[in-house]
């Protein structure tokens, strides 16, 4: 007998080639007029930025444009923005980006109807009041924010990156265009594939696992497995870009009801204390973690080989599974994912902070849910072991 499950998506959600041009429509849908438009400051120098303002203005849409961001969300953001919202008398938030735009609109949207600062939500169901309507427009094909609970926020005066997960804050509505990822650089392309890549495993393997969500794992990996690399080669293969977009949003409704584990509670210390991108943490953790992982449960990994195309006929299940490590690791060298060396890390600095960074794994509550469950000292091996694999 299964046990009752939660599965949760957006209440409205778009796909296809040129389906941001929607948007316009989509709010008034909402009975909103007015709204601040989240993004960064490389997108709002931008042709494709335009055309999401002229289809708001054609709708009949006002807006007020938030545009600060530089690096990952952090608080300071969150509170610009919010001061932005208020001042506006804004009604929504349109969200265009890659993960950074879209968690810092989602923490926004959530300091709309809930008193206090998002520090104060840090952890799950710790809201109490439904977000602002939030829509999600993501440019990247990797990151699922646009149909995930979750936002991740860095705490400027701690340094800490704070997961905050509610049904609350799942955007109203998500669309999502593979024409806006063309212009997305190839190393980021390979960082947030893999990232994807990622979502799908770990919820496959996690031990909150449902059969709903497994559908969308499976179905994620074998996109993203068979079209990245096309994707990675030739950013405008437009077929290899929707592929892999639709890859990363399976990856992103699963790993929302599955959740994440080891690679994502190891991840997070690495950007807190080394300022790497999330997405190029997560690529580079994610062969030496499934190795680790593996006997955990290997019928589970050996079904990954399977859906990653390769043939584990007549192989045991601990075989399949190390079948699907090296396929995984072959898909990482073949995008150039750069090594923690390459990303900046000190080793000196990293063996000194690899017990706090362990501590801080541990307690994020992702290690929890992988299938081999690690020991401190195991997470400040895998530190060790990921830096000396680059």
């Amino acid at each position: 007998m299964l046990p009752i499950r939660t599965f949760l998506i957006p209440p409205v959600l778009i796909t296809g080639t040129g389906s941001s041009g929607n948007v316009g429509e989509e709010i008034n849908k909402l009975g909103v007029k007015k709204g601040l438009l989240v993004t960064d400051e490389v997108l709002s120098k931008t042709e494709m930025l335009e055309d999401i303002k002229k289809a708001l203005r054609e709708s009949g849409i006002e807006f007020t444009l938030y545009d600060k961001i530089n690096t990952e969300p952090t608080t300071t953001f969150v509170q610009e923005g919010l001061a932005a919202y208020k001042e506006s008398g804004c009604e929504f938030l349109l969200a265009v980006g890659g993960g950074s735009a879209l968690d810092t609109a989602k923490a926004i949207a959530a300091l709309v109807t809930n008193e206090g600062a998002i520090e104060d939500y840090m952890g799950l169901n710790k809201l109490t009041k439904r977000a602002a309507p939030l829509i999600a427009v993501p440019t990247t094909g990797g990151t699922g924010s646009e149909v995930t609970i979750f936002t991740i926020i860095t705490d400027t005066k701690t340094d800490v990156k704070m997961l905050i997960g509610s049904p609350f804050i799942m955007p109203a509505v998500a669309i999502v265009d593979p024409l806006l990822t063309l212009s997305c650089p190839r190393g980021l392309t390979a960082a947030v594939g893999i990232d994807a890549l990622t979502h799908a495993i770990e919820a496959y393997v996690s031990v909150k696992a449902q059969p709903m969500s497994d559908i969308f794992c499976l179905t994620a990996i074998e996109l993203i497995s068979d079209n990245l690399r096309q994707a990675w080669a030739n950013g405008n293969n437009i077929e290899a870009r929707e592929k892999t977009m639709f890859g990363a949003l399976a990856a992103g409704i699963a790993f929302s009801n599955a959740s994440v584990a080891l690679v994502h509670g190891m991840s997070r210390p690495i950007g807190a204390y080394f300022h790497v991108p999330h997405g190029a943490s997560n690529a580079a953790l994610l062969g030496p973690v499934t190795e680790f992982s593996l006997v955990g449960n290997p019928a589970r990994y050996a079904r990954i080989a399977q859906a990653m195309g390769e043939d584990i006929t007549d192989l045991t299940d601990m075989e399949g599974a190390q079948v699907a490590a090296e396929a995984i690791k072959a898909l990482i060298r073949d995008v150039r994912i750069p090594s923690l060396r390459e990303l900046g890390v000190e080793r000196e600095k990293l063996d000194e902070l690899a017990p706090t960074m362990a501590e801080a794994a541990i307690a994020s509550g992702s290690p929890g849910n992988n299938p081999r469950q690690p020991t401190k000292q195991e997470i400040i091996e895998l530190y060790s072991t990921t830096y000396e694999q680059g």
